[in-house]
């Protein structure tokens, strides 16, 4: 099996989750069947599937055209058998119950292709026990999607003890195909990555209430104030009480008895108090929003109590080589819609810290699930999260050759011009792996003395929208650090012995403006977004902007751009001068190419690094000791090859070819 011929998909349950996936892969361009025991549930589908449709189309997201084509792609049956005989993939998104998950792929099994995959998108149930009993365990593989599909990226692609590698890297590229971003599950357990971190979770805010400590009202306000887009119980009614319940009793039965201490989550579902689906559980909910009843902030529960549980279980996966640290990361970011994931908690906090959190916490609740896991309690913190325990790498299968970038920075030569591309999402945001790659990056561009310009711009259609904020910091002057972290890097471009030029294209915002800056020469297409959001969000700018733009084009001007977070126009900034050339949207990228192209043979590097020099010291210092660098850079060029070269190559009235020296 190999992705091209994965045509033809069935989606076995027409539910939320099924439906929604139907969606995803029909949007893709895959022809779906659905497939369910009812009529009813198939025609509720089919308007829900209709219905999420027409609001993207409503919202700007698709066309009619799309619209129509994705419905065409959709079918919907009840015959299980006629539904998966010409299907490459079926994907298994039935109620939350081992045996009847288990029917459905026996049944499955005797009516479809012997090379289709079956993926089961369990949410809990290790993807081994699925697959006792099949006739071809090799072809069953994970593949959990996130509530709602539509909308959240996230794919678990997970790896049964006898799911083969090609069926498990032919279900990877098909998540990416239809737009998600998988990680891999290399070694099958419980919950996989993302449930599994959130099992010591509901574990811990269900003995909260058990103990009385205070109010899911209270706790959910303090989740929410701090930065969580919803609170603990809100979220658990959300996704339906009895879905918890069903799962920490799974989880006491295949990871800790512990795990079913929990009680008053089993007496709301005993009272049918279920959250949405019934219109109550912790809240009253109306019109699919809980109504949560203003009031205080909890101060008996802190950020670092639930930070150190969801670290300690991921270290936990990390250990039994579950996943890899990227993949947890990525995983808990996005399954968890949160701005950064345990990985970088960890990166901004000491072992010692963590130790005595969890310690507190396992004696407070008499629970070894939040007693330090191994590494942590040996003080491997770091280690552990950096991969150098070689945890989840045996298992991990090889990644198939692709001339695909996946690095968040990458470079391209050309001749003598080094293209520098920002690779992170559409929007290019700037986190710390960006930074880092491209630290690394301009280092090495610095030394290769065969690279006289260099041009800096996003892959894509999008210079860089800003700073992801991904990063846990724990306190102000980590977060000044990382301030200081930035600007050094940024400075690299601005002292480089290269012409620098930042090519802006969609939007350069916020952080992705500072780097622009940063930059000898700026070239923008006329339509370009540019402008500093951060006074919108509590910041000034950190990594050179307030500075840099001052110098630029005055302080009144830098004042009124920064301090209103107006954005203007690539066209705009030209006339002011922050931009110095402007080249249409279409042809931006090889109009800048073409231009660094030309300035990499015409101008002599050396003097180009001298010039460099002066103009950004120039306005440093008085006119007097400027003149005086000026001179004595002139004396530094007198006699170099390339000024006899310079000079030649204007009486011979011929290009000139500069060596650098």
């Amino acid at each position: 099996m190999i992705l091209l011929e994965i045509k033809n998909a069935t989606v076995i349950g027409a539910g939320i989750m099924g439906h929604g996936i139907a969606e995803v892969l029909a949007l893709s361009g895959l022809n779906v069947v659905v497939n369910d025991v009812s009529q009813d549930f198939l025609d509720r589908a089919r308007q829900n599937v209709q219905s999420s449709l027409a609001r993207m189309k409503e919202g700007g997201k698709i066309n009619e055209s799309v619209m129509n084509d994705t419905l065409a792609r959709l079918s919907f049956s009840t015959d299980i058998k006629n539904s998966v005989a010409k299907a490459d993939i079926i994907v298994e998104a039935v109620p939350e119950v081992l045996d009847i998950k288990k029917s459905v792929i026996k049944e499955v099994e005797s009516s479809c292709s012997p090379d289709a995959i079956i993926a089961s998108n369990t949410s809990n149930f290790r993807i081994t026990e699925l697959q006792e009993g099949s006739v071809r365990p090799k072809r069953i593989v994970g593949m959990h999607f996130f509530n709602p599909p539509v909308v959240l990226k996230l794919v678990e692609v997970v790896k049964g003890e006898k799911t083969d590698n090609q069926t498990f890297e032919a279900v990877y590229d098909l998540s990416r195909k239809i737009g998600k971003t998988p990680i891999r599950v290399v070694k099958d357990s419980p919950g996989f990555v993302v449930n599994r971190i959130n099992a010591p979770e509901s574990l811990f805010f269900c003995l909260l209430l058990d103990r009385k400590i205070d109010s899911p009202a209270s706790i959910d306000i303090f989740a929410r104030s701090q930065g969580l887009p919803m609170g603990p119980y809100e979220l658990m009614d959300y996704v339906g009480i009895d879905t918890v319940v069903h799962s920490l009793e799974y989880y006491a039965k295949e990871l800790s008895p512990e795990y079913g201490k929990c009680m008053i989550f089993r007496q709301m579902m005993e009272q049918n108090k279920l959250g949405r689906k019934t219109g109550h559980g912790f809240y009253t909910w109306e019109s699919g929003k809980a109504q949560i009843p203003s009031g205080e902030p909890s101060s008996k529960v802190e950020l670092m109590d639930v930070l150190a549980i969801e670290l300690n279980e991921a270290v936990k996966l990390i250990e039994e080589g579950v996943a890899s640290p990227e993949d947890i990361e990525t995983g808990v970011r996005l399954g968890m819609n949160r701005p950064f994931g345990p990985i970088s908690v960890a990166q901004g906090l000491t072992n010692a810290e963590i130790k005595k959190k969890l310690e507190d916490l396992s004696a407070r609740f008499e629970s070894t699930v939040f007693a330090p896991a191994r590494s942590i309690a040996e003080g491997k913190l770091k280690e552990a999260i950096s991969g150098k325990t070689g945890a989840g790498q045996e298992e991990k299968p090889a990644a198939p050759k692709t001339e695909v970038h996946d690095e968040p920075v990458f470079m391209v030569k050309k001749d003598k011009v080094a293209i520098v591309y920002l690779n992170n999402g559409r929007l290019n945001l700037l986190n710390a792996a960006v930074l880092d790659g491209l630290e690394k990056t301009l280092h090495e561009i610095r030394d290769d003395r065969e690279v006289n310009v260099v041009v800096v711009t996003g892959k894509g259609t999008v210079f860089s929208a800003g700073a992801e904020l991904s990063q846990f910091f724990s306190g102000g002057i980590d977060f000044m650090q990382a301030s200081r972290h930035g600007q050094s890097i940024f400075r690299l471009l601005s002292e480089m012995n290269k012409i620098t030029i930042a090519e802006i294209k969609g939007y350069a915002l916020g952080g992705g403006f500072e780097l622009s800056l940063a930059c000898d020469i700026r070239v923008s297409s006329p339509d370009a977004k540019i402008g500093f959001p951060e006074l919108q969000r509590g910041l000034v700018p950190g990594w050179g902007g307030t500075q840099r733009l001052a110098k630029l084009v005055g302080a009144s001007r830098a004042s009124y751009l920064i301090l209103t977070a107006e954005r203007i126009t690539g066209k705009e900034a030209f006339d002011m001068g922050i931009v110095t050339r402007t080249f249409g949207a279409d042809t931006i990228d090889d109009d800048v190419l073409k231009f660094a192209h030309d300035l990499s043979r015409k101008v002599a590097p050396g003097a180009a690094f001298l010039a460099k020099l002066l103009v950004n010291k120039g306005s440093e210092t008085s006119l007097d000791d400027g003149l005086t660098m000026e001179a004595i850079s002139m004396g530094l060029v007198y006699g170099t090859e390339d000024l006899k070269e310079g000079i030649s190559s204007f009486l011979q009235k011929r290009e000139p070819e500069f060596k650098g020296r």
